[in-house]
């Protein structure tokens, strides 16, 4: 089979495209996927710069995020037939293969159905993304009707994704982007506050939309000085919930201490690096969660541009550049 192996850490180059054997299913509960795309995140970025959690397995294949057909099973599998339209978050993190191939291998309770109403190419783009804004803002903060909430970067892939998440949960949404195009899109999705952080203080504009108190909820997806900053975004006794892990000084953590903020941590991986299986089911709920809310209209998915599964390393260039608005994916046809 076609597979981008990564041959080294380093820059793109170091994403080969190669020609692999078929690996056989390593249980009876694992089923073989033939792949139609894969999402690619600015995790696998990380990873190719530097492979936190298995930094010596070279060569590996990258992607979390795949969907495709089933196309064999072992012989204990019982929720899926071959056939079956599916899409996942699995290995592509060093431990196992990732989805940059025309085939993987999963089991089978880390797979759900791909949501009716969409294509292979879109599923693909969904599952990272969607795990991480419901774990953040379902299971982190409880997010509740009627509450406030500002969201960094929110057109980007997770950024997007929790605008229409906390729009139907029926939370105030205030927004960071940084021009009109990003604006009209996030408004479309249920924003009610557009601040561009590149000509105005998001800070300020926080506290004049909620009458100095600030919000309930920051989502934090930047880091950095977005994070400390966000710390007088959010209201006396309210929550800032972070993509990052961001040093604090001393004084960060009184200011923080001051306000009775809860600082929380958001990183889906866990499950599937520490080899959480009950933990990794629940995730596999939130996509089949997921997939009645986006077959129910209420949340959907933009992909931004498919790309060839041989143009990975043009990809990975694309999003190192920033500013992609929703997601990149990589075709296997």
């Amino acid at each position: 089979m076609k597979a981008i192996l990564m041959t080294a850490a380093g820059s793109p180059d170091v994403l080969q495209p190669r020609e692999i054997p078929l690996s056989e299913l390593p249980s009876e509960h694992h089923m073989r996927i033939k792949l139609a795309a894969a999402g690619i995140n600015p995790l696998d970025i990380k990873l190719r710069t530097k492979p936190a959690y298995y930094p010596d397995k070279f060569p590996a294949i990258l992607g979390c995020d795949g969907a495709g057909v089933v196309n064999a099973i072992g012989t204990a599998v019982t929720r899926f037939t071959v056939g079956d339209a599916v899409y996942f978050c699995n290995g592509g993190i060093g431990d196992e293969p990732g989805c940059y191939a025309e085939y993987t291998n999963v089991h089978e309770d880390y797979c759900a159905f791909k949501p009716v109403n969409l294509s292979l190419r879109e599923s693909a783009a969904l599952p990272l993304v969607l795990i991480t804004v419901w774990e953040a803002l379902v299971e982190r903060v409880n997010l509740q009707a009627n509450q406030t909430i500002l969201i960094h970067a929110a057109a980007g892939g997770v950024g997007h994704i929790a605008v229409q998440l906390a729009h139907y949960l029926g939370v105030h949404v205030a927004v960071t982007v940084s021009d009109d195009k990003k604006a009209g899109l996030v408004q479309g999705l249920g924003a009610e506050k557009i601040i561009n952080y590149r000509e105005q203080d998001f800070v300020e504009e926080t506290l004049a939309w909620t009458a100095g108190k600030g919000v309930d909820v920051v989502f934090d997806t930047v880091g950095g000085e977005v994070f400390l900053r966000s710390l007088k975004a959010a209201r006396i006794g309210g929550k800032v919930v972070s993509l990052l892990s961001i040093p604090l000084s001393l004084a960060d953590t009184q200011l923080a201490r001051l306000r009775n903020l809860s600082l929380c941590y958001e990183l889906m991986l866990t499950p599937q690096v520490m080899h959480l299986h009950g933990e990794r089911i629940r995730q596999r709920k939130i996509l089949e969660q997921g997939a009645q809310l986006i077959e129910a209209g209420k949340l959907g998915v933009l992909v931004n541009k498919v790309l060839p599964l041989k143009e990975a390393a043009q990809a990975h260039c694309l999003i190192e550049q920033g500013g992609v608005i929703g997601k990149i994916v990589l075709g296997m046809d």
